[in-house]
């Protein structure tokens, strides 16, 4: 395992870290060069997992009965001999080369998990935590493993049980872990949270594990928490920061109000999730602190906003009548449902799983048009080409069903509609 060299962290995190006092820090960079932190332009420090691990390198030896003087000369002679003098601390390879390579490790498991053989997953999982550490065997064997089975369920080479399958495995594999982490070592508390409906909790339930892993007290509420019961938990746990997940646009709306609930208690709050990672700009929308593409890049994004003192975010406003179209929708939604269905068959069409269309188009389209921007539905459009495919129905009647939507939207709505209706004339072009 390779110790990241990447500039990320400021001094308050390597302080949390390591416990090591700053001027104690300070003293050992001016007087013996280690560690050899980044700049910023502003002229500030900027620490790697390098810088890190080397302090608490340091610290053991000091702990050994070394002077730090000393200790400073047995790593530079360390390092003279051609040796890493942290090479002790990263994982021994006990395993054949061949085995070691992640992506082979992904592909296997997932043809376990595929085939339902428990044993097997548990065997290679096994292996890849032998061979890696925590965090590169979640985040890129078990985690990205998972990614793909969902992507493989999109376009119907995996079935629902087998998704099942594979994230009962992982969630149970991250929860023995977070088990066996050693208690919190550091004060301030967070909050771990999905909002309403949301149910993929598994992003979230590995970010409880890094931070745990991190000396953080975390209180994990896991899936589907009601709005409404998030003042019971920051009552009681006082948190110094609430971190959200969400996954689709409509649940990125359920969690936009359980953050600007957290706002009026004046508790920082931040969030991550693959709907914010998809769209163009939607993290704007949402008034908390957006923690990146990734877990690697969220956890030091949690950190700093722990340590330091970061005003709270404001959202970006939607448009008046954009958000009043939103309920115009919402109140004709059955009638044009019903039209739709008149049309479809005056014109002898029959479009199967039409409810389960209609119950997510209708659903997101409320939700796109409450965060204020139509086209925001454009990137998730392809799920309901998915969804086709994976009820071996034929892709060729989407653009069809999207224009006769839009024909039924103009017939209810009238010109109120005309914003929605031409955007599903443009999008079933596309699909054509």
């Amino acid at each position: 395992m390779i110790i990241s060299q990447t500039p990320t962290y400021n001094i308050k995190v390597v302080l949390n870290q390591t416990g090591i006092a700053a001027d104690t820090l300070r003293a050992w960079e001016r007087r013996y060069g280690l560690p050899v932190p980044q700049r910023t332009s502003g002229g500030h420090r900027l620490y790697s997992d390098r810088d890190i691990a080397t302090i608490k390198w340091l610290l053991a030896k000091q702990e050994e009965g070394l002077s730090i003087s000393r200790a400073v000369d047995l790593w530079n002679e360390t390092i003279a001999s051609g040796t890493d003098p942290l090479a002790d601390s990263q994982p021994k390879n006990n395993i054949p080369v061949d085995n070691l390579n992640i992506e082979a490790l992904r592909r296997e498991w997932l043809t376990a998990c595929f085939n339902y053989n428990t044993v097997a997953a548990e065997q290679i999982l096994n292996q890849a935590f032998a061979a890696h550490s925590i965090e590169i065997a979640c985040t890129e064997i078990i985690m990205r493993g998972l990614y793909e089975v969902g992507e493989y369920w999109h376009k119907g080479s995996a079935s629902v049980q087998q998704e099942h399958f594979a994230s009962g495995l992982a969630t149970r594999r991250l929860e023995a872990l977070i088990s066996a982490t050693p208690s919190p070592t550091r004060n301030e508390t967070i909050v771990l949270a999905c909002p309403p409906n949301e149910w993929h909790a598994f992003p979230l339930l590995l970010t409880n594990l890094l931070l745990r892993r991190r000396g953080w007290n975390v209180v994990y509420l896991g899936a589907n928490v009601p709005t409404a019961r998030i003042d019971e938990t920051v009552k009681t746990t006082k948190p110094k920061l609430v971190v959200l997940s969400a996954q689709t646009l409509v649940n990125a709306v359920h969690l936009r109000e359980m953050a600007r609930t957290l706002n009026k208690k004046g508790i920082q709050s931040a969030f991550g999730g693959r709907v914010f990672n998809d769209i163009n700009g939607l993290e704007k929308r949402i008034p908390a602190h957006f923690l990146g593409n990734s877990i690697g890049s969220a956890v030091p994004a949690i950190e700093n906003l722990i340590v330091n003192s970061v005003p709270m975010v404001k959202e970006e406003t939607a448009k008046n009548g954009t958000l009043l179209l939103a309920d115009e929708f919402h109140q004709h939604r059955t009638q044009i449902e019903t039209t739709l269905s008149h049309i479809i068959a005056s014109q002898g069409q029959s479009i199967d799983f039409l409810d389960t269309a209609n119950q997510f188009l209708g659903d997101s389209l409320i939700a796109t048009l409450k965060l204020g921007d139509i086209n925001f539905l454009s990137t998730d459009m392809q799920w309901l080409s998915n969804l086709l495919i994976t009820q071996n129905v034929s892709t060729a009647i989407l653009p069809i069903y999207l224009e006769m939507y839009a024909v039924s939207v103009k017939g209810v709505m009238n010109e109120d509609g005309n914003e929605i209706s031409d955007w599903l004339t443009l999008e079933s072009q596309k699909f054509a």
